[in-house]
């Protein structure tokens, strides 16, 4: 037995005791207000949930009397145990508790079912465990409370709000002490407090989920599609457009309609139906179709940066983190089955080259066929087989997330690490031999026959929005010198200098640097302090001595003064480091 079986290293046990934790949340919330009515209660990415409904609102005096008691539960040593109902004494047993959301989701599974539930003390609840087997187990002094938030019933606006309280819990003491500190250190970055600070972007209530960019955040934006251009090129992709509108009937056949309509928005034109693309794949299909290939001309890598429009319920609107618009940076890839080995570790040598230049660590995961998938079932065996041998043979370590591929295929996802150590899905790469089927592509093969290529789809930044707040988040809002939308700031200490500063500033915009002065009426200090609140990168202090010997005092955004220097020395410097992308 494996002498990490009872730590978080062990991933089932953190779930378990989480989960646990989730049960005492619940427990510790009916002993306090008997009437509240459970809803569910799982653990997840960094602590657990419970759903509850209650007229009361939970306040963060009322998260204080739940946690308090919480740690009494853990204290009282109470030993969990499971036992199993039949569907029909299940639900007997829950109406017996006033518990009508659990006889709600009792109610949904087959009449054959066995329910398994939970016992501590006085509190019991259905449940699928596992748990661990006391409560002793949850360390009292290693949990927190750490806030409350509306949510729909099962996630369906149409059903009540409930109020669901989040936690956290370690093992240690000290565990949740470092937790509770990347928490507040992750406020100070919330790229949507960062986003205005920094003038870079806003989301209005006049369109929710529909992201602004304003000029700075524009410039974020055009440097990374430059860069991804640049990037694109060298690995032998082409780019196309293709529109935002295309007509139903499309959409039937990608298959998109019967598993995605729900996130779709759509609008009549000429009295025809048509949908706003959600996605870029169907246009790319009708850009490879729209002339017959030789296997000589391929693989053939058509890149896009495709706008698309999502429906997302308003709930789950997260600043540019989750919106209803957003640039997704496609490629399709379409080749002859003798190439897919060959194009995927090209897709994932490109991914690895662009994420090194932010330094970016991150883990794989490779998805699985999912429940409503289109094809045979041998197809789909085929691609995941392919995928898996890839990764092996890159020596790329990875976990299965059964049944979370795309419906069309398998994928494999790039999960980046942020440097607070938080996990951001991003690049995606999906094998696909069912599209071109669905689509009638074609290639002309060496017998001089008609074959169907394979497709690949995947996207490295994911969506740009997105990939621009992780990057705010990772960054703190300190980009570095090739993406800081103001690269250098001029800073005249008198207005004896302002001729100077203007001469200074004017040399530096001739290169190509972005450049901004400042010549008010304050003193040098104010004015350093302004332009480190606006994470500007390098400062140049101009006074007159500088003015008199042609030099220019430069300080550095995180090492402040690093002297004096000519200017074609101080510009060679920024040029260096732009073209290293540091």
């Amino acid at each position: 037995m494996s002498e990490n079986l009872y730590t978080f290293e062990n991933e089932e046990y953190k779930n378990a005791y989480r989960h646990t934790a989730a049960h005492i949340l619940a427990q510790a919330t009916k002993r306090l207000f008997p009437d509240v009515k459970l809803a569910i209660g799982p653990a997840i990415a960094d602590g657990f949930y419970y759903d509850f409904d209650t007229p009361e609102t939970f306040t963060p005096e009322t998260l204080e009397l739940i946690e308090a008691e919480m740690r009494k539960i853990c204290k009282e040593k109470l030993v969990l145990e499971r036992f199993e109902l039949s569907r029909e004494d299940a639900i007997k047993k829950v109406e017996e508790q006033g518990e009508s959301y659990k006889v709600e989701l009792i109610s949904d599974l087959p009449e054959d079912s066995i329910i398994s539930f939970y016992k501590q003390g006085e509190f019991t609840d259905m449940c699928a465990g596992p748990h661990v087997d006391t409560t002793a187990r949850i360390k009292a002094n290693a949990l927190k409370l750490t806030g409350c938030t509306g949510a729909y019933w099962r996630g369906d606006a149409d059903k009540k709000m409930l109020q669901r309280v989040y936690g956290t819990c370690f093992m240690s003491k000290d565990e949740l002490e470092e937790h509770l500190r990347r928490l507040e250190e992750a406020k100070q970055r919330d790229h949507r407090k960062l986003g205005r600070e920094l003038d870079l972007f806003a989301l209005y209530d006049e369109g929710p989920g529909f992201p602004f960019f304003f000029p700075k955040g524009m410039i974020i934006k055009n440097e990374l599609i430059n860069f991804w251009r640049e990037e694109h090129r060298r690995a032998g992709y082409v780019e196309i457009s293709t529109p935002l509108i295309l007509n139903e009937e499309l959409w039937h056949r990608s298959g998109h309609w019967d598993h995605y309509k729900n996130n779709m928005y759509f609008t009549k034109i000429d009295d025809a139906d048509y949908a706003i693309k959600p996605m870029n794949c169907p246009g790319g299909m009708l850009a490879y179709k729209r002339r017959m290939w030789s296997y000589r001309e391929l693989p053939v890598r058509m890149a896009e940066l495709g706008i698309v429009h999502r429906h997302e319920l308003s709930g789950a609107l997260h600043g540019l983190m989750r919106v209803r618009c957003f640039t997704q940076d496609d490629a399709h890839l379409y080749m002859t089955p003798e190439h897919v080995p060959g194009e995927i570790e090209a897709a994932i040598d490109l991914a690895e080259r662009i994420y090194n230049v932010f330094g970016f660590e991150y883990r794989v995961e490779l998805s699985t066929r999912p429940d409503d998938f289109m094809g045979e079932i041998e197809v789909w065996n085929m691609a995941e087989k392919i995928l898996e041998e890839v990764l092996i043979k890159k020596k790329i370590n990875y976990r299965i997330n059964p049944g979370d591929g795309a419906f069309y295929g398998p994928k494999i996802d790039f999960h980046l690490l942020d440097c607070l150590g938080r996990s951001w899905q991003c690049a995606t790469l999906q094998l696909d031999f069912q599209m071109p089927e669905r689509f009638e592509l074609e290639y002309v093969g060496t017998d001089g026959e008609k074959h169907r290529p394979v497709m690949i789809h995947r996207t490295i930044l994911g969506s740009m929005e997105r990939f621009i707040a992780i990057l705010t988040e990772h960054y703190a809002g300190a980009f570095p010198l090739w993406l800081a939308p103001v690269q250098v700031v001029v800073l005249p200490i008198t207005e004896r200098t302002h001729d100077y500063a203007e001469s200074i500033a004017d040399k530096l915009t001739l290169t190509g640097l972005r450049v901004e002065k400042d010549c008010r009426n304050e003193k040098i200090g104010f004015k350093i302090r302004e332009a480190q609140l606006q994470k500007i990168p390098y400062m140049l202090v101009l006074g007159d001595k500088e003015a008199e010997s042609g030099l220019v005092t430069v300080r550095k955004r995180l090492e402040g003064d690093i002297g004096a220097m000519p200017i074609d020395e101080f510009i060679g410097k920024l040029t260096e480091e732009i073209s290293n992308r540091c």
